[in-house]
């Protein structure tokens, strides 16, 4: 027992630099989700079901350019293919939580949750942890930090003056999990090349430069990999 509250304590207490910026990151999407017609109910059951920030936002800004629900559905779904990868690479490590337990770990799987994780669980020293409550620590800080700030923008987040900007925390957020994790060549390349195809094809519609640059790092990232395990 006390294996699994230190090591539920560790996740979570090696989560609070990232939760400084869950919190405006959800207040955005929270706010957004309002800010395009829904309830608030609306908008937090919407933040919720997709648990994803980034696919959530590009949902709805083609929505307020009324893309088809198909395009809505297929940028959400190819935004979140990292998702899939994620899944693959940690399950391994989380294999001794009973079925039940993988299933609330799969649902607050985020980036941030991910690399946190799978930084830890691959650091080579002496100290002995439950992996599956270490992420869980981790997962549940980084999912009600980030669902406070939805509560807040659904709330109240239409009457935050525009001149506070708070959509810095968005990238910031995201390049404190990216950066850590560029560590080799195949992980470079793809960070570079995902993120010069997504500049250069950003005045594409339907948010499509995003998915362009998604799509070009993982399949230059995965064939850099091939290369080096065969050389």
């Amino acid at each position: 027992m006390n294996d699994i509250r230190h090591s539920f304590l560790s996740g979570a207490r090696d989560s609070i630099p990232i939760l400084l910026g869950m919190v405006p990151f959800g207040l955005i999407c929270g706010a957004v989700s309002v800010g395009a017609g829904m309830s608030p109910w609306g908008a937090l059951g919407f933040t919720w079901a997709i648990n994803a920030g980034a696919s959530q936002l590009a949902a709805l800004q083609l929505m307020e350019h009324h893309a088809s629900l198909a395009v809505v559905i297929l940028t959400g779904l190819i935004i979140n293919l990292r998702f899939f990868m994620y899944s693959a690479s940690i399950a391994p490590h989380l294999k001794s939580m009973p079925l039940p337990g993988r299933a609330l770990l799969g649902f607050i799987l985020s980036d941030q949750a991910y690399a946190l994780s799978i930084a830890r669980f691959s650091r080579d020293d002496k100290t002995e942890i439950s992996k599956p409550f270490y992420y869980l620590g981790v997962g549940l800080a980084i999912w009600g930090s980030y669902s406070i700030g939805a509560v807040l923008g659904a709330s109240v987040g239409t009457f935050i003056p525009p001149a506070w900007d708070l959509g810095f925390a968005v990238p910031l957020t995201f390049i404190a999990v990216v950066v850590p994790a560029i560590k080799d060549r195949p992980t470079t390349l793809a960070a570079l090349a995902a993120g010069a195809v997504a500049w250069f094809a950003d005045g594409l519609p339907y948010n499509l430069g995003l998915m362009a640059g998604a799509v070009t790092g993982i399949l230059l990232g995965y064939a850099a990999e091939r290369r080096l395990a065969r050389d």
